[in-house]
C-alpha cells in the first residue's frame, strides 16, 4: 500500500529549498550554545525546517612540556589542554533567507561556517 505524505500545516517548504549547513566551533560552550539557540529561534520564527544542533565530539588538544627552562633539576611537567566544541545545524530554505537569519550578533570566539549543499 502506498500512502501519500501530506505536508504539516505551518511547515510549507519553499519551491527552491536547498540544504544549508551551518557549522559553529568555539572553545567556550556557553557562547556556542547561545549562538546556536539564536540561529534556531530565528529559523523557527520564519517557519523553516531545522535539524540540530548536532553536538559533534569535542576535540581535546594536549601539550605536555617540562617546567624547567634549562632541563636540569627534577623532572616536573606542565600539562596544557584546549577543548574545541562543535555544533552543526541544518536548514532547508533558500540562501537569501539564511542571510537574514545569520545577521544576528555572534559572540566573540565563535566561528561560523555556512555551506550550501548541491542537491
Amino acid at each position: 500500500m502506498a500512502f501519500a505524505l501530506k505536508p504539516k500545516p505551518g511547515f510549507e517548504e519553499p519551491q527552491q529549498a536547498t540544504r544549508i549547513r551551518i557549522t559553529l566551533t568555539s572553545r567556550n560552550v556557553k557562547h556556542l550554545e547561545k549562538v546556536s539557540c539564536d540561529l534556531i529561534r530565528g529559523a523557527k520564527d520564519k517557519q523553516l525546517k531545522v535539524k540540530g544542533p548536532v553536538r559533534m565530539p569535542t576535540k581535546v588538544l594536549n601539550i605536555t612540556t617540562r617546567k624547567s627552562p634549562c632541563g636540569e633539576g627534577t623532572n616536573t611537567w606542565d600539562r596544557f589542554e584546549m577543548r574545541i566544541h562543535k555544533r552543526i545545524i541544518d536548514l532547508f530554505s533558500s540562501p537569501d533567507v539564511v542571510k537574514q537569519i545569520t545577521s544576528i550578533s555572534i559572540e566573540p570566539g565563535v566561528e561560523v561556517e555556512v555551506t550550501i549543499a548541491d542537491s
